[in-house]
């Protein structure tokens, strides 16, 4: 497989940095070490040529028992100018499932960390409020790697209280409706 225009820039801007990459069908992918994660993604938000500065997406991998290192975090860019996307790959190892975090370069990671956190187990070092963003914080475990038990039965937590959210008042909103409906009816 060719290596894409961009892989090629790549490749010579960072070197040994890129450990592997592949080109298909317009899809550029590349892996990177996880010590270097940061400072390669300010690369590739900043270089005027590449202008990868949207980050799309963040999800991870679970390789379990069939590929080492465990883990692949996965981060998907865009050029919102010139229109090429970029996936970039960083191994984790299980025994240490951390990354830095990208919060300090997209303020929208936090919230993709968080749901990788949560269904993963993968920590990002330097993120502002690393916690369940999907389930509640007694779950236990981490319900998309390939070794979660799924018949595991999960800590029973009282029903809380949320007097003020949208979803609330859109729920009493609804009750009046239909109450006030029901009462035109007699």
């Amino acid at each position: 497989m060719e290596d894409s225009p961009n892989i090629s820039r790549l490749r010579a801007r960072l070197g040994g940095k890129i450990l592997d990459s592949h080109a298909f069908r317009g899809d550029d992918t590349i892996v990177v070490a996880r010590e270097e994660l940061r400072e390669i993604f300010r690369f590739l938000k900043e270089d005027p040529e590449l202008d990868l500065s949207f980050l799309t997406d963040i999800t991870a991998v679970d390789y379990l028992g069939r590929k080492t290192p465990r883990f692949e975090v996965v981060y998907h860019l865009y050029s919102l100018k010139a229109g090429h996307r970029l996936r970039v790959k960083v191994p984790v190892p299980q025994e240490d499932p951390t990354v830095d975090s990208l919060v300090p370069l997209w303020k929208g990671a936090n919230w993709l960390e968080r749901e990788v956190w949560d269904m993963f187990g993968i920590r990002f070092h330097g993120h502002p409020d690393l916690r369940r963003v999907l389930l509640y914080e007694e779950f236990e475990g981490h319900p998309l790697r390939k070794d979660y038990p799924v018949n595991q039965r999960q800590p029973l937590v009282a029903e809380r209280e949320l007097a003020g959210t949208f979803v609330d008042q859109r729920s009493d909103n609804k009750l009046l409706q239909l109450q006030q409906k029901l009462t035109a009816k007699r």
